[in-house]
């Protein structure tokens, strides 16, 4: 049942009625206290296949394709093809991933904005073809090493919200576009579509709008240049949120249906990300240090009126960081928060506290401040939604070890997936089935050996 992220062996096991995800974190908490206490994750993949059928009542007939950047553990890539799901790579290493699960090349888009000329090369030779582009400098270099390629023109989109700064971002005007398709015309590249991104971040919809209406405006450009278009990407920006997919589709579907219509022949499609993997994936770290300090900076806002100048602050150090699962944090603000794995009392009293990981760098801070009730060297700390942009190609600093991986699934999204016919032989070679973890005492719970 465990596996390294790197793994491609590994298993999925089948939770009895009984058992639920709680059951299986206590165990393997109980597991790790007396095995060695590793930071692992437990992912429900049953959540993916939720999710894909949300997508699909939803935001249909608009396909999805994964960007395996997001979260590439073996797991979720399986289910998402076995799923049907088609994938956005942004490097060679991605592609060869997605290839070893037998998706076709017609299911995989080149999405990376700057690629190597080897790696379009790579993407040449399996067969690639889509990708995207947005400017004549990426053009030329495709041209030369891809002369077959399908391109994308990925136009950009302004989606930075008052209060934020700007981000390095990708994507081409419209009077450029038209610039682009000359040079595409003289080099003999085929142009086949439009991509744009919406961040999730973004609190105005309109701007899908205004993104749909500049594409129709691309697409109105590349029929005077004898392109035959045919694609529409509207990107990722896809939450998790059932409620933000439902505002996202009733915002762009009367514009598609409009500028797009099914008798166009453009199929739309989609990168969402974390609305498949976020949810799916808990963290369980565990405190190796403790440190109790004198320091207001680190009181959260609004408690400095209420504590007692004799309340200590404490800090506490996880054995994982900002250079292992939270790596997202060195560029955006954590979205989850911690909880205490132990049983504590009501009433029992909170404290500032602060979270770090274990490299003893000043950048690895994971929560800058926090109310917890005191806790101990060895107590664990869960961290829910953490399946996104924390599973990836991880950092070896400091000897970082990467946490193990516990996949999860229960009997009613495996009979979900074996109804709907898209449970193949190989992926059913994965599954091992789990009894429920309240009938067992703690000897008897299912080992965490492979």
């Amino acid at each position: 049942m465990k596996g390294f992220l790197e793994d491609a062996n590994y298993s999925i096991g089948l939770l009895d009625e009984g058992a639920t995800l709680a059951d299986v974190i206590d165990n393997c908490i109980y597991e790790h206290t007396h095995t060695g206490k590793k930071a692992f994750y437990v992912g429900d993949l049953g959540k993916l296949v939720r999710n894909n059928i949300q997508w699909q009542n939803v935001m249909a007939p608009i396909k999805p394709f994964y960007p395996v950047k997001c979260n590439s553990t073996p797991g979720v890539l399986e289910i998402l093809g076995t799923l049907g799901v088609g994938f956005a790579c942004s490097s060679k290493s991605e592609m060869a991933l997605v290839q070893d699960l037998g998706i076709s090349p017609e299911n995989i888009i080149y999405t990376n904005p700057c690629k190597q000329a080897s790696q379009i090369k790579y993407a040449a030779k399996a067969g690639i073809n889509i990708m995207t582009c947005d400017n004549d400098i990426e053009l030329k270099k495709i041209s030369r090493n891809h002369p077959n390629a399908k391109l994308l023109l990925h136009i950009a989109t302004e989606d930075i919200t008052a209060g934020e700064e700007m981000n390095m971002k990708f994507g081409t005007t419209l009077k450029n576009c038209r610039h682009l398709m000359e040079c595409a015309k003289e080099l003999g590249v085929q142009i086949v579509g439009v991509k744009f991104h919406v961040s999730g971040s973004c609190k105005d919809l309109q701007m899908y709008i205004h993104a749909i209406s500049d594409a129709r405006c691309v697409f109105d450009m590349a029929e005077e240049f004898g392109f035959k278009m045919n694609v529409l990407d509207i990107g990722g920006g896809f939450t998790g949120s059932e409620l933000q997919l439902e505002e996202v589709n009733h915002v762009i579907r009367p514009l598609l249906d409009v500028y797009f219509p099914k008798e166009s022949g453009v199929n739309v499609i989609a990168e969402p990300g974390c609305y498949y993997v976020s949810s799916a994936f808990t963290l369980a770290v565990n405190i190796i240090a403790k440190k109790t300090v004198e320091c207001d900076k680190l009181l959260p806002s609004g408690v400095e009126q209420t504590r007692n100048d004799d309340e200590p602050v404490f800090t506490y150090y996880i054995n994982d960081g900002v250079y292992g699962s939270f790596a997202s944090k060195l560029s955006e603000k954590l979205s989850t928060i911690p909880e205490v794995h132990k049983k504590y009392k009501e009433d029992e009293p909170l404290f500032a506290s602060s979270l770090w990981g274990p490299s003893c760098d000043e950048l690895d801070q994971i929560v800058e401040n926090c109310l917890l009730p005191e806790l101990s060297v060895g107590d664990w700390l869960i961290f829910d939604n953490m399946g996104s942009g924390t599973l990836g190609e991880q950092s070896t600093f400091n000897n970082y070890q990467r946490p193990l991986i516990y996949y999860m699934m229960s009997f009613s999204d495996w009979d979900e997936m074996q109804d709907a016919g898209i449970a193949s032989d190989t992926l059913m070679k994965n599954f091992f089935f789990v009894p429920s973890c309240i009938q067992l005492s703690p000897e008897d719970r299912f080992s965490t050996a492979a």
